[in-house]
């Protein structure tokens, strides 16, 4: 291998330069995103029907639908929740499912009930995904343009060109109403002429039109002909004749007469602010592979052309790609903090300068390189994949040191002076680092077979660590020999020699250890496993558990919903005081408001909505301390208001998945009435239980409605008909759209109605003025009665059963305990048997997770022993490597116990590294010890001598490398925090471990006549 390395020395250098070049170019290719691009199987269907009533939506049009979507191939959860109107539809598919061709599949289900639904009914099928929501969120405000003015701007200026930017799948719009003509009819003068107001719709419909009528040629010209009247004014609209006599003299009774034509605003019961302002928000989603940083840039310099009016504010309340370059800062300052403690490291232990500029070369490098693997595997850059190459910094510099530490030891031993002696010295670690490298990445194996959210997320990390790793490998075995052959001089043998003193200090206090642990290794081994595994099972048993890490995002969304069928200006007025709290809040920089809408859209009444608050940057109070804060005040200030706090992609995540409560309690039965109590019941009780906040019973009402009940026999006399009148009353309250008319590029809507003073109180609809067939008029309460019905509730279904979700969220507590208690209150309260009772929201994916996450640490487990017994073919070896492995995994309980850190998906990601991080040095030590017979105490000794240093070298500068990651001291570090304090306290475990346990745990297993530990040591 040596001779070889010496013959293409020059190809080498060429084909590694072209790598690292190459994964320059890559990573500049790479598109920048917040998380992996993760197939979410959940495909959303959004329906519109008018305006009906929740219990006669879900009997005509939700359970039709829910019934065909069933068959829908590989669904495996129906959930729906109907209201006044509007109805969402959520199907579930087991992860990995195609689902392009799953929504193919929706759309084609659906489409056999279409023609059985009511007329006016749509709906629309979409994709769960990350691009519902924005990565970009802009605010349009003026001192001088109404609102209306602002979204016609947003419209006709800001999607356009905002909608070219690529990577964009969609820019919605906002707040604001849309422009329109009204034509608000005179019932008094329509009676009087014996007209209706169809009759005014029908005249508008037929008055409007272009058509074409044919082609015609004349003098070698091809001509359309049009046909057409294109009102395009009130003016223009007023002087639509819907009346004449019968001869020319009688004259003709025009729109003008009988009705008040004006501009004004589509009926919209939605409001959005911004910073206490009327605004319109502009959301940029981005599509699936787009870059987010890019698209942040391309949309802030198109915004710096279109040549806005002076007076429009455009202000960001949202921008996802602080997040991410947050998380790329973070991964830039491991890598060069992990350049320079390795260096020191080196220093401190070789004491030369051109090792420590090795290292520094080598790393970049194989980052580089590594980027060219992922850019060819199509990944991103990503919270995950920059996380990855984060983790793997240690794991690099480790290689390096392992190989420059070997050949470091070969020259001061005088075996390796020379350029082939010194690429002789580094083909001695070729079987060494592959068996290290090898133990690293079986790990992560497992992994491709776990489904659900932590195998989306942890999957890019494990392809990024691998790659990292297996570059890492190429360089340590061909770019370091060569460097090391061509620069290395011996006066570096020289200045390592020097630096043995505290070495030699630390050798003989190891000495002196290692010969109280081998006069009874059976006895030390059995008291570190009975201490470790006693502190590590209490441990386990008392830190707190969670799903996925907290970080800190920079702002967070506040869910609000007000007293059911609350007026919207009263809303509006609760919200107000919210404003002037949230304004208060030293942390806060900024804040946008939605009423009836959502951030991410969904199923919203006109009584509920959210903030997206945005904290300033710097020191300030943690987020969740700053949510707290915020959602106690509110609740003491401002009653009557129900709050939600969480960040924004926990919502994201939840929303996603099913739902992003952590805390959900299904109740299912087959009568409403019993339901309803109950809920209430178990929303009470769960409320007691500390750390338990924002409790929802789930009865969630729509809120009130105005039934109209016809008389069909009082109606028959006046020759009309319930249908007839419920036309007429619809015209006069809520409006038609006879026609649209074109001005400009926007096509606007003509709505008849009644005028104002009509449905200005709902006392009064039944005085509402009908006209019968024969012309004669009628007050509406002589063929109806008109009374209130409150309380119209939203219904919710899964897998066509009736169930009340009751939710809640965690303060300062973590969801393993909380859920403990939830479940064993819910228990104790007794209830009918009638009730079934089933635990979703993020504590059923948890459980997911957590199961996925345990095999995948049993199979890295076993398959770690595989490698060892396939490197050494010695059983005990193996079993002394595993319990070994083990106990370092009771130390890492014992960090997250003592740090306060929750045990999540990430945290057990970073355990099951640990795994392969402790097998790597166990590698190397065995590595030292003679093949093919069993290990003798002298062995032993000599195996621990040779490998002190390094092992030190190597925990040092993999723990101090994860230092930042660990003390989130960068934003979006969070995620990797968990990750990060676990393997740290698997290191410091494994260290100990591996130079005292493990010798006894050999010399106890292999069960043979020991060397007597006094002559051993001597």
């Amino acid at each position: 291998m040596s001779s070889a390395l010496t013959r293409h020395a020059r190809s080498l250098w060429l084909a590694l330069l072209l790598l690292t070049l190459g994964g320059i170019v890559g990573a500049l290719r790479m598109p920048v995103s917040l998380f992996p691009q993760i197939d979410y199987p959940r495909i959303l269907v959004a329906i519109d029907a008018g305006e009906r009533d929740p219990a006669q939506m879900e009997a005509e049009i939700t359970r039709p639908m829910e019934i065909a979507l069933r068959a829908v191939p590989g669904v495996t959860h129906i959930r729906s929740t109907t209201s006044r109107g509007a109805a969402e539809i959520a199907l579930n598919f087991p992860w990995g499912q195609d689902m392009a061709q799953a929504t193919l599949a929706t759309q084609g289900a659906l489409a056999t009930v279409a023609s059985r639904l009511p007329p006016g009914t749509d709906y629309e099928v979409r994709r769960s995904d990350p691009s519902l929501f924005p990565v970009l969120g802009l605010a349009l405000t003026s001192d001088s343009l109404d609102p209306q003015a602002l979204r016609q701007l947003a419209e006709l200026k800001l999607r356009p060109a905002l909608t070219a930017v690529d990577g964009v799948a969609g820019v919605d719009v906002l707040g604001g109403a849309a422009r329109e003509f009204e034509v608000a009819v005179d019932p008094a003068k329509l009676a009087a002429l014996g007209l209706s107001i169809d009759d005014v719709a029908r005249a508008l419909t037929q008055a409007n039109l272009v058509r074409g009528v044919g082609r015609l040629q004349d003098r070698h010209r091809l001509y359309l002909v049009l046909v057409e009247h294109r009102p395009a004014t009130p003016a223009e609209l007023a002087r639509i004749p819907i009346k004449s006599g019968d001869s020319a003299a009688a004259g003709q009774v025009t729109l003008g007469d009988v009705a008040r034509i004006h501009p004004a605003s589509a009926p919209n019961y939605t409001l959005v602010n911004s910073d206490g302002h009327r605004a319109v928000l502009v959301n940029v989603r981005q599509g699936l592979g787009g870059d987010t940083v890019r698209i942040v840039q391309q949309v802030q310099a198109r915004l710096a052309g279109l040549g806005l009016p002076p007076s429009v504010k455009v202000t960001p309340f949202y921008d996802q790609s602080e997040l991410v370059v947050g998380a790329a800062s973070a991964v830039r300052d491991a890598i060069l903090l992990g350049a320079l403690l390795a260096g020191l490291v080196l220093w401190l232990f070789l004491r030369s300068w051109r090792l420590m500029a090795i290292t520094a070369a080598v790393l970049p490098a194989v980052l580089a390189a590594s980027c060219l693997v992922l850019y060819a595997l199509g990944l991103h850059f990503d919270m995950m994949t920059l996380g990855g190459m984060a983790a793997a910094v240690g794991l690099i510099v480790d290689d390096a040191v392992v190989m420059l530490e070997h050949v470091m030891r070969r020259m001061q031993e005088g075996r390796a002076r020379t350029p082939p002696g010194i690429l002789a010295a580094a083909a001695e670690m070729t079987r060494p680092l592959l068996g290290s490298t090898g133990a690293t990445i079986v790990v992560f194996l497992p992994l491709a077979f776990i489904a659900g959210v932590s195998g989306g997320f942890f999957k890019a990390l494990a392809v990024t660590m691998v790659a990292a790793l297996v570059i890492s490998l190429l360089y340590a075995r061909l770019l370091i020999p060569l460097l090391c052959a061509h620069w290395l001089r011996p006066r570096d043998a020289e200045l390592a020699e020097r630096a043995g003193g505290w070495l030699g200090w630390l050798l003989r206090q190891y000495h002196r250890a290692l010969r109280a642990v081998m006069a009874h290794p059976g006895r030390f081994a059995a008291s570190v496993a009975l201490v470790l595994g006693i502190a590590g099972g209490l441990a386990w048993y008392k830190v707190p558990s969670g799903f996925m890490p907290k970080m800190d995002e920079g702002g967070f969304i506040l869910d609000y919903k007000a007293q059911p069928g609350a007026a919207l200006a009263d809303t509006d007025r609760l919200l107000r005081q919210v404003e002037a709290l949230i304004r208060a809040t030293p942390e806060v920089a900024s804040y946008s408001r939605r009423t009836g809408l959502q951030l991410g859209g969904g199923l919203t009444e006109a009584d509920e909505g959210d903030y997206f608050i945005r904290l300033k940057d710097g020191r300030r109070r943690p987020i969740e301390a700053v949510m707290a804060d915020l959602r106690q005040r509110i609740a003491t200030q401002v009653p009557g208001l129900q709050v939600e706090t969480a960040q924004l992609m926990e919502d994201l995540i939840g929303d996603l998945t099913a739902v992003p409560q952590p805390i959900e309690i299904k109740l299912f039965g087959d009568d409403p009435a019993q339901l309803a109590p109950v809920a209430q019941r178990v929303a009470g009780a769960i409320a007691r239980i500390p750390g338990v906040v924002e409790v929802v019973d789930g009865l969630r009402v729509a809120g009130d409605a105005i039934a109209i009940r016809v008389d069909a026999g009082r109606a028959r006399l006046h020759g009309l008909d319930p249908a007839q009148v419920a036309d007429q009353v619809e015209a006069l309250v809520g409006g038609n759209v006879a026609t649209r008319v074109r001005v400009g590029e926007q096509m606007l809507d003509v709505r008849v109605r009644g005028p104002s003073d009509l449905r200005a109180r709902a006392a009064e609809l039944a005085q509402l003025p009908l006209v019968a067939p024969d012309g004669h008029a009628l007050r509406l309460g002589q063929v109806a009665q008109v009374v209130v019905v409150a309380g119209q509730q939203q219904r919710t279904r899964e897998d066509l059963a009736p169930f009340i979700d009751v939710t809640a969220r965690l303060e300062g507590r973590d969801l393993g305990s909380a859920m403990a208690e939830v479940r064993k209150t819910v228990a104790s309260l007794r209830l009918p048997g009638t009730i079934r009772v089933e635990y979703g929201g993020l504590y059923a994916q948890q459980r997911q997770s957590f199961t996925d996450m345990t095999l995948v640490f049993s199979a890295a487990l076993l398959l770690a022993a595989l490698l060892l017994t396939f490197l050494f073919e010695r059983l005990a070896w193996t079993l002394a490597a595993m319990a070994t492995v083990l106990l370092s995994a009771g130390a890492v309980f014992i960090g997250l116990w003592l740090t306060g850190i929750e045990l999540d998906v990430s945290a057990l990601m970073g355990l099951t590294m640990v795994v392969g991080m402790v097998t790597e040095l166990i590698v190397f030590y065995f590595s030292e010890l003679p093949a093919g017979q069993p290990a003798e105490v002298t062995a032993l000794r000599e195996a621990g001598e040779k490998r002190l240093r390094p092992i030190l070298m190597s925990a040092l500068i993999a723990i101090l490398t994860l230092s930042p990651l660990a003390l989130g001291l960068s934003r979006g570090a969070g995620l990797q925090q968990p990750l990060a304090t676990a393997i740290i306290f698997g290191l410091i475990a494994a260290v100990p471990l591996v130079l005292l346990l493990l010798p006894a745990l050999v010399c106890v297993l292999q069960g043979r006549p020991r060397t007597p530990p006094t002559a051993a040591v001597e």
